[in-house]
């Protein structure tokens, strides 16, 4: 276990989910000890970081999952710990809203896009054809697996430097606690007496492991929009958004 002098790049720039921060590997032993040089640790036990990076469909080779659900948590953990120092005058519902924004799929793909995890993830061929390496779903997930692994190699106390690292200048991209669309569209329903906004999914089309689900969102009176999206959440969101910007609500 130790530390490595991190590579010199701006965290996370402009990346979104299927950008690169580098070019793909054909080999595994320099695939490991790259991503370990952008994390800036070494593992002791490099196998966790090779796990963290195994998709289910790759038969006969231990999965990510259970590093996933590790790595959610401690995640979880230190984005709270973080906005809970850097804003010391914010009540819990404004880091609530904070917290949410830093951990959703979107956000975490983001980084793991950052990082160049989707080429590295290990796929079956197939996976890999159809596109899961730059699925959000499945950014999200190995990007948690490999926070997991850390976690488990070096302690807190990597997991915690990485981790503030690539999203402390997310928690610095807005001054003001988000409000997501949702929440604003039912915020701006109940100021006016009306009843929540209805969502209905009106379909989910693609393979399984990249859907795009189509939501229809409507407020009584007021009509109705509808969106898609890689998740029914995202999906959700873009309606209730598409649906604020024709009520001329300014949401940010």
């Amino acid at each position: 276990m130790g530390t490595l002098e991190v590579a010199s790049c701006h965290p996370l720039g402009s990346f979104l989910p299927g950008d690169t921060l580098t070019m793909s590997t054909k080999n595994t032993t320099a695939d490991l000890a790259s991503l370990q040089n952008v994390l800036g640790h070494r593992f002791t036990d490099v196998t966790l970081l090779d796990r963290a990076l195994t998709h289910r469909s790759r038969e006969g080779r231990p999965s990510y999952e259970r590093l996933e659900f590790l790595g959610d948590r401690v995640l979880s953990l230190v984005v709270a710990d973080l906005l809970y120092t850097r804003f010391p005058n914010e009540d819990e519902g404004a880091l609530a809203r904070r917290h949410a924004h830093l951990v959703r799929q979107d956000t975490v793909a983001r980084v793991a896009s950052a990082l160049g995890l989707g080429e590295r993830m290990r796929v079956a061929r197939g996976e890999a054809d159809l596109g899961a390496q730059s699925n959000p779903s499945l950014l999200c997930d190995v990007c948690e697996a490999v926070l997991g692994a850390l976690y488990r190699d070096g302690g807190m106390e990597q997991a915690r430097r990485v981790i503030s690292q690539w999203w402390s200048p997310l928690v610095e991209e807005d001054p003001t606690p988000p409000r997501d669309a949702k929440t604003a569209l039912q915020e701006w329903a109940q100021g006016r007496g009306l009843p929540l906004p209805a969502y209905d999914e009106e379909s989910r089309e693609g393979p399984a492991h990249k859907p795009v689900f189509t939501v229809r969102v409507s407020v009584q009176g007021h009509g109705a929009e509808a969106a898609s999206g890689p998740s029914k959440r995202i999906a959700e969101q873009a309606a209730a958004r598409c649906l604020l910007e024709r009520l001329t609500l300014d949401v940010s």
